[in-house]
């Protein structure tokens, strides 16, 4: 942080000399630009933080500008590498790295760095909407065509909003699960000929879950987060430490870093026999999740898109919203 340093003058100074030190004491001043308010709390450690420079072009290369300060992150302590992460992460910065810069940088990091990131930005998004395209195998069969979903989502109490967009499976349908209402219940519609008709139905029904091996109360980023820190602890009692493998890859047009684990005995000790989760470049969720069974085949695959926080008001969650097709 610049200082400003006021001239003191001694009380016999001349007129001249009060009013050049006037001056001098008015361009420090203007020199020093105000900050924007940042409304997200950053640790006063990461102000001392060496700042992530590097300038790459639409592909994502990084060009030939000093990145000196990336090979001091790895050596400073964990809470000052996560401060380190949320700093270049809201200015910009990390996205700005290229592919190998990213997973040189994370390679060096802390095993416990990233588990740390992820659960305090977990607490930041409570209330938002998002886009996602998934895929599952259902009873085993593959769904060849991406569901593309737009959800509004709040934490608490957990409500949530679905609806299948046009360019992908089911499109038409709409959910909603309020558990002020029925913590058990979800109310839904088909897309097509059938949206007219509504109905209540068991969030872990066959109805429910003809689509998804998940209910709707798992279709949230903190979902994803929580499972990737309770399996984290089991991977640690395994004597597994860090991911098998860190790249970076571009999936909806989102540029992730990736971290793959793999499981000495998989399912049904671990959630999957291989899981990739891909962070994303600018917020502290993983924007990206994939995870493959004993057999190899993968099983899911989810892509969150477009996260914007929000503040809800009633009718987001009342399926008598003249927007929706209830």
């Amino acid at each position: 942080m610049l200082r400003i340093f006021q001239t003191t003058l001694p009380l016999r100074a001349t007129g001249f000399a009060r009013l050049l030190a006037l001056v001098l004491t008015s361009a420090a001043m203007i020199a020093v630009p105000a900050r924007a308010q940042d409304t997200t709390p950053t640790p006063a450690a990461s102000q001392a933080l060496p700042a992530p420079a590097a300038d790459t072009g639409a592909s994502g290369s990084a060009s030939s500008t000093d990145t000196s300060g990336l090979g001091q992150v790895g050596s400073m302590p964990v809470e000052r590498q996560v401060a380190w992460l949320n700093r270049a992460a809201q200015s910009g910065e990390l996205a700005k790295l290229g592919d190998a810069q990213l997973v040189e940088l994370f390679q060096s990091l802390s095993p416990d760095t990233l588990p740390r990131y992820v659960e305090a930005g977990s607490a930041r998004y409570r209330e938002y909407e998002f886009q996602t395209y998934s895929q599952q195998r259902i009873k085993g069969v593959w769904q060849t065509q991406p569901a593309h979903l737009l959800v509004r989502y709040r934490q608490d109490p957990m409500q949530v909003y679905v609806k299948w967009l046009a360019d992908g499976r089911s499109a038409g349908q709409e959910m909603i699960y309020d558990e002020t209402k029925d913590p058990k219940q979800l109310y839904a519609h088909q897309g097509g000929t059938f949206s007219f008709v509504s109905i209540w139905t068991p969030i872990d029904g066959s109805r429910a879950l003809a689509q998804s091996n998940h209910t709707v109360r798992e279709l949230n980023l903190g979902y994803v987060t929580e499972l990737f820190l309770s399996e984290l602890k089991k991977y640690h009692a395994a004597g597994i430490d860090k991911p098998s493998k860190i790249e970076v890859l571009t999936d909806y047009g989102e540029r992730v870093v990736a971290f793959t684990w793999e499981t000495p005995t998989g399912q049904p000790q671990f959630y999957a026999k291989k899981v990739r989760l891909g962070l994303d470049l600018r917020h502290p969720f993983f924007g990206t999740s994939e995870a493959w069974d004993n057999n190899g085949e993968l099983f899911e695959k989810f892509t969150f898109t477009d996260v914007t926080p929000k503040h809800f008001d009633a009718s987001t969650f009342d399926p008598k919203n003249p927007q929706y097709k209830f």
